[in-house]
Order: C-alpha cells, then sequence, then structure tokens
C-alpha cells in the first residue's frame, strides 16, 4: 500500500473534536488551549520489550499505548485533549495490523474526548509506536510530583498488580485469568480521577507505570519526603490470590511493584473526604525514601537499563 496510502486508511478511521481546528493531512495541526497552558507528555512501545505480537493484537497495542500517555497527562490534574502518533514499522506489516492500531488509539483516546490529529510513519526493522499526548488543566494548576508535605495522607485510585500479574500469566503459558491478562493488553487508568484528586486539593501526584514502590519513591525524592505504605490498608484480592497459586509469588508481590496498571497515586492534606473509587494506604513523613509497613517487598519496579 506505500506509506502514503497507508496514511491515508489510517486517517479516515480517525474522529475529531470541537477542539481541533486542523487536524491530519497538513504540516502541522492546529488544536484549540481553552485553559491557554498545554500539558504535553510522550511514551515509547517497543515490540519485544513493551508488547509481543503473539499476546498482542494491533488493536491491543493501540489501546495500551493511548492508555499510557492520557494516563500521564490525568496524573498532572488535567484532562487528554488529542495525540500524535509516530509508527516505525516493517515494509510486511498487514495493513490490517495498522488499521487496527488506528482504531485502538481511536477508542482509547475517546474515553477522554482526546482524537488523534497527527503523525508519522517511518520503516524498521520492528514495531515502535510512539504517543505524545496533549492535555488540558482547565483552569487548575499542575499537580506534580513534588508537592508532597509531611503529615499527607497517600491514596491510589485505580487497579494494582492486575497488569504484572497478566503478563506472568502470560509467560507462564499456563490457563490464564482472563481479567488479569486484559488489564495487561489494555490497561484501564482512571482518567477522571485525575482532576477529580486535584480539585479535592492533591500536593503530589503521578502515575503508576512502574510499579507503586518505584513510582512512589520518585514522588519522595522529588518532594523530598518520606513515605509509609500500610500494607494492611490493601484488600484481599481474590483474582490475584487465584493467580499467584499459579504463577508464584504473594499478591502483595504484584500490587507493591507491577506496572503498567496506570493506577494514581497521590498526596492530599488531612481530612479531605475521599470519594469512591480511591483508597488510602499511607502517611507522609519527614525524611527520605519509601518504607512498606507489615510487608517485606521482594522488589522495587521496573526500571530500563537495568
Amino acid at each position: 500500500m506505500g506509506e502514503f496510502g497507508l496514511i491515508d486508511r489510517v486517517v479516515e478511521r480517525l474522529g475529531t473534536s470541537p477542539s481541533v481546528l486542523l487536524g491530519p493531512g497538513d504540516d502541522a495541526a492546529v488544536v484549540l488551549v481553552p485553559d491557554g497552558r498545554v500539558v504535553v507528555t510522550t511514551d515509547v512501545l517497543v515490540e519485544d520489550v513493551h508488547f509481543r505480537l503473539d499476546w498482542s493484537t494491533g488493536y491491543d497495542v493501540g489501546r495500551k499505548a493511548a492508555a499510557a500517555n492520557l494516563a500521564d497527562v490525568a496524573a498532572m490534574g488535567a484532562t487528554g485533549t488529542a495525540l500524535l502518533v509516530g509508527l516505525a514499522a516493517p515494509p510486511d506489516l498487514p495493513v490490517s495490523w495498522a488499521t487496527d492500531l488506528a482504531d485502538g488509539l481511536r477508542d482509547e483516546a475517546a474515553r477522554v474526548g482526546a482524537v488523534v490529529v497527527g503523525g508519522d510513519m517511518v520503516t524498521s526493522e520492528r514495531i515502535v509506536v510512539s504517543v505524545t499526548a496533549l492535555g488540558d488543566l482547565g483552569g487548575r494548576a499542575p499537580v506534580t510530583r513534588a508537592g508532597a508535605q509531611p503529615g499527607d495522607r497517600v491514596v491510589v485510585a485505580g487497579r494494582l498488580g492486575w497488569s504484572a500479574a497478566g503478563l506472568r500469566m502470560l509467560e507462564h503459558g499456563g490457563l490464564p485469568i482472563e481479567a488479569l491478562v486484559e488489564a495487561h493488553l489494555r490497561p484501564t487508568p482512571p482518567y477522571e480521577m485525575g482532576p477529580l484528586l486535584a480539585d479535592l486539593g492533591a500536593t503530589a501526584m503521578c502515575d503508576v507505570s512502574d510499579g507503586l514502590l518505584a513510582d512512589l519513591g520518585h514522588l519522595a525524592r522529588a518532594s523530598g519526603v518520606h513515605v509509609d505504605v500500610e500494607s494492611r490498608r490493601f484488600e484481599r484480592d481474590a483474582l490475584l490470590g487465584k493467580a499467584v497459586r499459579v504463577i508464584g509469588g504473594h499478591p502483595l508481590d504484584y500490587v507493591m511493584t507491577g506496572g503498567e496498571d496506570h493506577a494514581l497515586v497521590a498526596t492530599v492534606p488531612p481530612g479531605v473526604v475521599l470519594p469512591d473509587g480511591v483508597l488510602r494506604i499511607g502517611l507522609v513523613r519527614a525524611g527520605t525514601g519509601v518504607r512498606v509497613i507489615g510487608w517485606k517487598p521482594t522488589a522495587q519496579g521496573f526500571e530500563h537499563f537495568t
């Protein structure tokens, strides 16, 4: 089909929104910025590093790539508005895989009202999907990782441990638990909780992509504080309990160190009434580092180049 034929095929599958003044087809897109500020983030997914073709469809990869970026936007207290997508792929890639990728990107972006507004395609020996997301703060101050204060409560919104357990089940090769595998292939971040926590006065927040303890470590370092995580506050997860009987470990291993669920972890001042779906898991203190009370972690989380 060639580069431009494929671009035409992909673009015809994409929608638009009132915030897009000029979409795909020109040298650049033009997007309205109601707030006057733009939240921008980018993420890269590489074949055999972030996904495998024998496990993931093009649609799965599209959903996952969009989710990884839109969760970062939500972690700033913003809402995603537009995506730019770069695709590097072998020349013999089936057209259907690329169009499925576009469908996945479109459908995940639609969860927050965002659309794909452009991108690029190049030849590569393996598939690489690079996504840049734009977001709108809606008049809020951005919630960074650097604002946590001693006395703040640590809270989390979204699932933890499901993606890592799903990945382990795929690697194990036995009978999978579909909900856990689905959580790995197509994570479902709690996008709406980012702006909500910001409105409730969250002092710091980040997306859990590398594992709860690893990402809390980033937050603690940025804020110059110590974080205590209370393992007793995590409710027993029946699916994780069922999974570990096959794949090994303990449910808390996956909860504490499993990545790619794209839950949101935040710190909020004492006295904040937490909405449904937000769980208090710890406390911010003076000092440095992260400690788990009542559990000894077997790992800290994922880090590239280690």
